[in-house]
Protein backbone atom coordinates (compact mmCIF):
# COMPACT_ATOMS: atom_id res chain seq x y z
CA UNK A 1 0.00 0.00 0.00
CA UNK A 2 2.86 2.47 1.14
CA UNK A 3 5.00 1.45 -1.39
CA UNK A 4 4.04 3.64 -4.14
CA UNK A 5 4.00 6.72 -1.94
CA UNK A 6 7.68 5.59 -1.25
CA UNK A 7 8.51 5.25 -5.16
CA UNK A 8 7.20 8.67 -5.44
CA UNK A 9 9.60 10.00 -2.84
CA UNK A 10 12.15 7.67 -4.12
CA UNK A 11 11.67 9.44 -7.58
CA UNK A 12 12.08 13.02 -6.14
CA UNK A 13 14.95 11.79 -4.12
CA UNK A 14 16.50 11.08 -6.85
CA UNK A 15 15.61 13.64 -9.61
CA UNK A 16 17.17 15.84 -6.55
CA UNK A 17 20.11 14.44 -6.36
CA UNK A 18 21.33 14.66 -9.87
CA UNK A 19 19.95 18.55 -9.63
CA UNK A 20 22.16 18.69 -7.18
CA UNK A 21 25.00 17.17 -8.61
CA UNK A 22 24.79 18.62 -11.73
CA UNK A 23 24.91 22.13 -9.70
CA UNK A 24 27.83 20.68 -8.13
CA UNK A 25 30.01 19.91 -10.97
CA UNK A 26 29.16 23.68 -12.34
CA UNK A 27 30.34 25.22 -8.83
CA UNK A 28 33.85 22.62 -9.05
CA UNK A 29 34.59 24.55 -12.68
CA UNK A 30 33.99 27.83 -11.12
CA UNK A 31 35.84 27.42 -8.04
CA UNK A 32 39.07 26.06 -10.00
CA UNK A 33 38.68 29.26 -12.40
CA UNK A 34 38.57 31.15 -9.00
CA UNK A 35 41.47 29.27 -7.74
CA UNK A 36 43.35 30.28 -10.66
CA UNK A 37 42.44 33.92 -10.46
CA UNK A 38 43.50 34.03 -6.68
CA UNK A 39 46.73 32.65 -7.22
CA UNK A 40 47.56 35.04 -10.38
CA UNK A 41 46.43 37.83 -8.09
CA UNK A 42 48.81 36.29 -4.96
CA UNK A 43 51.89 36.11 -7.73
CA UNK A 44 50.60 39.96 -8.49
CA UNK A 45 50.59 40.90 -4.83
CA UNK A 46 53.69 39.94 -4.27
CA UNK A 47 55.84 41.72 -7.06
CA UNK A 48 54.05 44.74 -7.19
CA UNK A 49 53.56 44.95 -3.45
CA UNK A 50 51.12 47.75 -3.63
CA UNK A 51 47.70 48.18 -1.71
CA UNK A 52 45.68 47.73 -4.41
CA UNK A 53 46.89 44.54 -5.55
CA UNK A 54 46.70 43.54 -2.12
CA UNK A 55 42.79 44.57 -1.78
CA UNK A 56 42.85 41.98 -5.57
CA UNK A 57 44.66 39.24 -3.78
CA UNK A 58 41.86 39.44 -1.04
CA UNK A 59 38.62 39.74 -2.92
CA UNK A 60 39.74 36.71 -5.12
CA UNK A 61 40.88 34.96 -2.33
CA UNK A 62 37.71 35.58 -0.76
CA UNK A 63 35.21 34.39 -4.20
CA UNK A 64 37.28 30.87 -3.98
CA UNK A 65 36.59 30.53 -0.17
CA UNK A 66 33.11 31.88 -0.81
CA UNK A 67 32.56 28.69 -3.28
CA UNK A 68 34.37 26.20 -2.00
CA UNK A 69 31.90 26.59 1.18
CA UNK A 70 29.15 26.90 -1.27
CA UNK A 71 30.56 23.28 -2.78
CA UNK A 72 30.90 21.54 0.79
CA UNK A 73 27.71 22.82 0.86
CA UNK A 74 26.02 20.96 -1.95
CA UNK A 75 28.54 17.51 -1.26
CA UNK A 76 26.79 17.84 2.34
CA UNK A 77 23.02 17.76 1.01
CA UNK A 78 23.92 15.23 -1.62
CA UNK A 79 25.44 13.13 0.84
CA UNK A 80 21.67 13.70 3.10
CA UNK A 81 20.15 12.99 -0.01
CA UNK A 82 21.72 9.95 -0.73
CA UNK A 83 21.21 8.46 2.58
CA UNK A 84 17.94 9.62 2.65
CA UNK A 85 17.55 7.23 -0.79
CA UNK A 86 18.92 4.77 1.09
CA UNK A 87 16.36 4.98 3.71
CA UNK A 88 13.73 4.73 1.52
CA UNK A 89 15.17 1.68 -0.33
CA UNK A 90 15.34 -0.35 2.77
CA UNK A 91 11.83 0.62 3.30
CA UNK A 92 10.92 -0.01 0.00
CA UNK A 93 12.61 -3.91 0.50
CA UNK A 94 10.84 -4.30 3.47
CA UNK A 95 7.32 -3.80 2.18
CA UNK A 96 8.19 -6.23 -1.25
CA UNK A 97 9.10 -8.70 1.38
Amino acid sequence: MFGKSIEKRLLGVSLRINKEKEDLLVAEEQLIALLNDADEARIRSLVSETPLSDHDRRGTARQAENMESYCQGKRNEISRLEDMQDQLLDKLKLENK
